[in-house]
């Protein structure tokens, strides 16, 4: 256990590179604070924060603890994040982000530029693209949401709102694409709202431009663009249930091949784009560095839930076979199980393997020289750039990113023949 004296000399160490501490006694900096990877230019810690970390990286503006005491451990914080109370774990924060009191922001998040969150909202493995906003007493985990164009024009989840991502068969290979990679990254989609007091039962896709109204929860894709969601026929009846059946495989492999394609691209967008907006060796290239490795993490979780679920196939056919007289399983059904089961070695391999997808060579090359001629233009600045871009170039880098993901079905699905997921 750290000593009283190595903790206070951490703390002293803050002090004289300015960051600004109001209560220092109050306050609870790890040892393992890494001093040089804390930035001193505007950066304020309130009263009853614990700070702590070799990873922790701050950079210049952040405020921790504004409304309420705020742990940080292992996160990176880009410039003017403002985390106003609550805990934050291995997560990743890009420039401008604010959450508000009352937050549990688990393992694997990556909140992009402008994203916001009212209070007590609790996020996990979650990925939010520039501007989207959610608002307060939310759980918002496994899932990825894009869509929107700035600040007056943004992707946006009502209070009270909640994605379910534990199955009763007790997995949680549920992850939800709201909107996408290949086009959000380019923000020009048109925003995606979710009313209050609603939920997405995972794994589910929704679609650009779709309105779902408050109070309701959404069981299927919704992949019609521009479209509202009133309401949907309520299921009043009571039927047989048979825990570990798992009735719909083919739905939960490629849902979670596309969300693990849209991860890859995502990062390859980071590898490839990204990284000519940063120095190297500044503290904006470790902040970039810590967003590619929670994309990895990312990766790693997905495969780790995916495969508990092939694990259980065994059982699955065995439960079928047990309750044929009451439930008929087709043949193909069945067979799509042992393929799983069989192949998941192979499954895993392909999707570790196409992290090294680069995507078309002279696309990606051409999106590359039309990015590098935007900083010139608009000063390096990744918002300005993007938003900078006309249509057609663009459509260049949704298809290059596209492409990336097409390739990583087309894979699995040289592996898994029976499941047809291009379809």
């Amino acid at each position: 256990m750290e000593s009283p004296a190595t903790r206070n000399a951490t703390l002293k160490q803050l002090l004289e590179k300015g960051v600004r501490i109001p209560s220092p006694e109050s306050v609870e900096i790890g040892s393992d604070l890494n001093i040089r990877r804390i930035s001193g230019e505007n950066v304020t810690i309130h009263a009853g924060c614990k700070v702590s970390g070799k990873d922790t990286l701050i950079l210049p503006g952040v405020e921790l603890g504004y409304e309420a005491p705020v742990t940080v451990l292992n996160c990176q914080l880009g410039r003017d994040v403002k985390l106003k109370g609550g805990f934050f774990e291995e997560s990743c924060f890009l420039e401008g982000v604010i959450i508000g009191s009352g937050a549990q922001v688990r393992k694997g998040c990556l909140l992009e530029e402008k994203a916001r969150a009212g209070h007590t909202v609790g996020l996990k493995q979650t990925i939010l693209f520039p501007f989207v906003t959610l608002g307060s007493l939310i759980n918002f985990c496994d899932c990825l949401m894009a869509g929107g164009t700035d600040e007056k024009n943004h992707s946006e989840v009502g209070s009270s709102y909640i994605h379910f991502n534990y199955t009763p068969d007790q997995d949680k290979a549920t992850p939800s694409l709201i909107g996408d990679v290949s086009r959000g990254v380019m923000l020009n989609q048109a925003p995606i709202f979710l009313g209050g007091q609603g939920g997405l039962v995972g794994p589910v896709r929704i679609e650009y431009g779709v309105v779902v109204a408050a109070g309701i929860i959404v069981r299927k894709d919704l992949l019609r663009e521009g479209r509202i969601l009133l309401g949907q026929p309520a299921v009043d009846k009571s039927v047989p249930f048979h825990r570990g059946l798992y009735s719909n495989v083919q739905r939960i492999v490629g849902q979670n091949t596309l969300y693990l394609g849209n991860l890859i691209a995502l990062r390859r967008w980071y590898k490839d784009v990204r990284i000519h907006f940063v120095e190297p060796d500044s503290m904006e290239g470790a902040l970039l560095e810590a967003a590619v490795e929670k994309l990895e993490c990312a990766v790693e979780e997905r495969l780790y839930r995916l495969r508990q679920v092939a694990e259980r196939m065994p059982r699955s056919i065995e439960i079928s076979k047990r309750i044929s007289s009451i439930i008929r399983t087709s043949e193909k059904a069945v067979q799509r199980k042992k393929e799983f089961h069989e192949k998941w070695g192979q499954v895993e391999k392909v999707f570790k393997e196409s992290l090294n997808l680069e995507g078309d060579p002279l696309i990606r090359e051409k999106f590359q020289r039309i990015i590098e001629k935007g900083i010139g233009k608009n000063g390096g600045h990744y918002l300005r750039v993007i938003k900078g871009l006309s249509p057609d170039e663009a459509k260049l880098g949704s298809t290059w990113l596209q492409g990336i993901i097409d390739k990583v079905v087309e894979r699995i699905e040289n592996v898994l023949p029976s499941f047809s997921l291009s379809k």
